[in-house]
């Protein structure tokens, strides 16, 4: 496993100086929080699971020292507070009536709209983690839904996160699977990272590349041992999922952390919530939307590009009114296709744009597919991973039936400008081909139940 000096990464960021992970660490949220903001008092928000997971115990240290600015703002645990418009609006308010420092205890949505609403007051702030349930603790962006349409929007990562592993073991198994499942989709993600630096549409930041991929394998072996508890697995998984972040705050960007597998993710999450169904976890969204991209690179790697029909793929690629006439059709809320259509057409070529990046493909396709071969690991040994570590590993158990399944090998794509194995499919025309493949009896889906 290659080993990551914490402190060398947090030199080379702005945003995130401080990040303790230690058993006990709880008791060091006073040292941390006048080493990063002097002597300012806090004021602590989370929901009614983490105050009382970590909340109270955090309030009265506080309070002790002099340093808790006010009541704990403790939204409901029941049903869990959503990352919105009224919730942001009621953490922020919360927020507005003192000048101390913004304390979240939590994870992925109360540190979401803590970050932004902090962000929205000028004020950097503390986060003292629940669970590793995903790797948005350190990341430069918040994700909030507005409109039913799922946005990151740009704002600073938190100054210190203190991560007690203690407080980790003993939160809800499920959590922190999730944040394995998340995890697991940086394998995909780097795949999709790869193919559009030699597509010449995005390069790799190296540094970023190298904080993340590079112990990448490490972070994510074993997951039986993290499935029971075991330290040593919990806390490279934390340490996965913040330096992922801190990756993020490198390049200015999600890619490091993100690809097909969160396409697959964020639209099942905005299709939950348009039809008012229960929203799963988002780690075990993006798990089962590895297995998706993976399974689709499989049948992908199996193809000589060199012998592909340029000619034919970009007379029959569809203009851009066409494109948003099967966007909209492929929605069934108009909000969501109304944002679907924006992030679709900004990155749908022009034919000559299409003809020269599918020359380039087929120039580069032997060493690319090298490349890609060495980055992923097969779609069988990402399942039995994930199935170790208590994940999901197929749609049923997410909540996505087989006809919806089915659909968002296309309609995933739509709803980000970011590029990926998704856009290669539909660009080569090869995605209905591929998918069949992938959804026969005999591919990857058809011997696991979708």
């Amino acid at each position: 496993m290659t080993v990551v000096d914490v402190d060398a990464a947090l030199r080379q960021v702005d945003d995130t100086r401080i990040l303790r992970i230690a058993p006990g660490a709880l008791a060091s949220v006073v040292e941390v929080l006048r080493e990063g903001f002097g002597d300012r008092s806090a004021f602590v928000v989370a929901d009614e699971r983490t105050f009382a997971a970590a909340g109270r115990e955090v309030s009265e240290r506080l309070r002790a020292a002099g340093h808790l600015a006010g009541e704990p703002l403790v939204l409901p645990g029941e049903p869990a507070p959503y990352a919105d418009d009224v919730h942001l609006a009621a953490v922020e308010a919360a927020l507005a009536t003192h000048d101390a420092v913004p304390l979240v205890v939590g994870s992925g949505t109360l540190n979401d709209l803590t970050k932004l609403a902090a962000h929205r007051l000028g004020r950097p702030y503390l986060c003292v983690a629940s669970a590793a349930s995903m790797d948005g603790y350190t990341s430069f962006g918040a994700i909030v839904t507005e409109d039913g349409f799922k946005r990151t929007l740009a704002c600073p990562a938190p100054r210190a996160v203190v991560a007690d592993l203690d407080v980790l073991a003993a939160a809800p198994p499920e959590l922190n699977a999730a944040g394995y499942g998340d995890l697991l989709g940086k394998v995909t993600a780097g795949a999709d990272w790869i193919l559009a630096e030699a597509l010449g549409v995005e390069p790799i930041d190296d540094r970023a590349w190298v904080l993340v991929q590079g112990p990448l394998r490490g972070w994510l072996d074993g997951p039986e041992r993290l499935r029971v508890g075991d330290p040593q697995a919990l806390e490279a998984l934390f340490e996965g999922l913040t330096l992922t972040g801190i990756a993020m705050q490198l390049s200015s960007s999600s890619r490091p952390a993100s690809g097909s597998e969160h396409r697959f993710s964020h639209l099942w999450e905005m299709q939950a919530l348009s039809e008012g169904r229960p929203v799963v976890a988002h780690g075990f969204k993006v798990g089962v939307g590895s297995l998706a991209a993976a399974a689709l690179y499989e049948r992908l790697l199996a193809r000589d590009l060199t012998d592909l029909d340029v000619g034919v793929a970009c007379r029959t690629w569809p203009s851009r009114a066409e494109a948003e006439r099967r966007v909209r059709a492929g929605h069934a809320d108009p909000k969501v296709a109304e944002n679907a259509v924006a992030e679709t057409l900004a990155k749908h070529p022009e034919p000559d744009e299409l003809c020269a990046r599918l020359d380039l493909l087929r120039e580069r396709w032997p060493e690319l597919r090298e490349r890609l071969a060495t980055q992923l690991l097969g779609a069988n040994e990402l399942r039995r991973m994930l199935a170790a570590a208590g994940c999901p590993t197929s749609p049923s158990q997410i909540g996505v039936g087989p006809d919806a399944f089915r659909a968002a090998h296309e309609l995933a794509r739509t709803i980000r400008s970011r590029y990926t194995v998704l856009d290669l499919l539909a660009e080569t025309g090869l995605q209905a081909e591929i998918v069949e493949e992938v959804l026969a009896p005999s591919g990857f889906w058809g011997t696991h139940t979708a």
